[in-house]
């Protein structure tokens, strides 16, 4: 009898341990090599290949693109100041890797492994907040270190009020003040660790301090993860694609994006600029609807003034005629002495008679030969 119960325990943690196997494994990250982001940002880029970083992407962008500025916001979540993009792409290179800026090409972006809610560097001063995207190769300690600087127009300032704003690039102080902001600035160090996989960041702004001086508060945003690259924004969950990155995943080939173009043929930020079109949809002004039916409703309250114009005119009309009869007998004497004095006092012509002005008349002729040559 024992040895039945013993036989019937042993097939119970069995199937029990094979049931939990799988339940287990689809819980874990998954674990993807760099050629997801090479086959996904390729639609919205180019790749070219880098002497110092190795592949690097230049994103289809319009003029004035600023990573961790344009078309995106800060959101606290329990991983501190989150950056949530508008652009489709911005899973990625937003979480992943580091921006530099070449002078001629504009920014790019170069792949890393570790996930993080946004890699840049936070300063204060006085009443601004800031922050500037990290460079590639640049060690965590160096970089949330007093002693790093990034050059002055990368980085963005808003006042303390205005942080944590959707639109945040409206609230950015012009780059010309960057300098003297930095000058007189400190570090923001609030170093976070994730254990589960052992990443270091820089969490941003104490949140209390934040809320302090916006005067509102925060509601922690939920991060979780989606099984497909990209990102959502709902019921103050972040739905995001933030995978395990390792590398060469596959030992068959190394990974590397399908097409890689030379410098010579990537265009300057103005040109792709001008060539390519907005992600997002065009949408009509609002304006233009509401103008419609007001400019109906105004043409018949006009009608009535006209007609009051109309009503009026016949009351005029006497005593418009009783003034031009009463003028009319006395201008009648004064024209008909002003149609006799020309036949009386006909003067000669002063061509005739005046020889010293056809000579002015011809200067004036000659004059006006240089003009016209001119």
């Amino acid at each position: 009898m024992k040895t039945r119960i013993q036989i019937i325990s042993l097939l119970i943690m069995l199937i029990t341990g094979s049931w939990m196997t799988p339940q287990q494994a689809s819980a874990q990250h998954v674990s993807v090599g760099f050629q997801v982001f090479y086959d996904e940002l390729s639609p919205y880029g180019t790749w070219v290949r880098n002497p110092d970083y190795g592949y690097v992407w230049i994103p289809d962008v319009e003029p004035g693109f600023n990573p961790y500025s344009t078309n995106g916001y800060w959101v606290f979540t329990d991983e501190g100041w989150t950056w949530v993009s508008d652009y489709s792409w911005g899973w990625a290179p937003f979480h992943y890797g580091r921006w530099f800026v070449d002078p001629q090409w504009g920014p790019m972006w170069a792949p890393d492994y570790e996930w993080g809610p946004g890699w840049v560097t936070w300063r204060r001063s006085g009443d601004f907040y800031g922050w500037a995207p990290i460079g590639p190769g640049v060690s965590i300690t160096i970089a949330y270190g007093s002693s790093y600087y990034q050059p002055y127009n990368q980085w963005t300032f808003v006042r303390d009020r205005d942080f944590g704003r959707r639109n945040i690039s409206q609230y950015a102080v012009n780059n010309t003040y960057n300098r003297t902001i930095i000058n007189n600035s400190t570090v923001i160090n609030n170093t976070h660790i994730d254990k589960s996989r052992n990443v270091t960041y820089n969490s941003g702004p104490n949140r209390s301090e934040v809320e302090k001086h916006a005067g509102r508060k925060f509601t922690p945003v939920q991060i979780r993860e989606s099984s497909k690259p990209g990102q959502k924004m709902t019921n103050n969950q972040l739905q995001i694609y933030k995978p395990e990155v390792r590398k060469d995943v596959s030992k068959e080939r190394k990974s590397a994006p399908a097409q890689v173009s030379d410098y010579k043929d990537v265009k300057t930020p103005a040109r792709r600029g001008a060539e390519t079109q907005q992600q997002k949809p065009y949408q009509p002004p609002k304006a233009q609807p509401s103008q419609q039916p007001q400019q109906k409703q105004q043409q018949p309250r006009q009608q009535p003034a006209q007609q009051q114009q109309k009503q009026q005119q016949p009351r005029q009309q006497p005593a418009q005629q009783q003034q031009q009869k009463q003028q009319q007998p006395k201008q009648q004497p004064a024209l008909q002495q002003q149609r006799q004095q020309p036949a009386k006092q006909q003067p000669t012509p002063p061509q005739q008679n005046n020889p010293s002005k056809n000579t002015d008349g011809e200067k004036k002729s000659n004059d006006t030969k240089p003009r016209k040559s001119m």
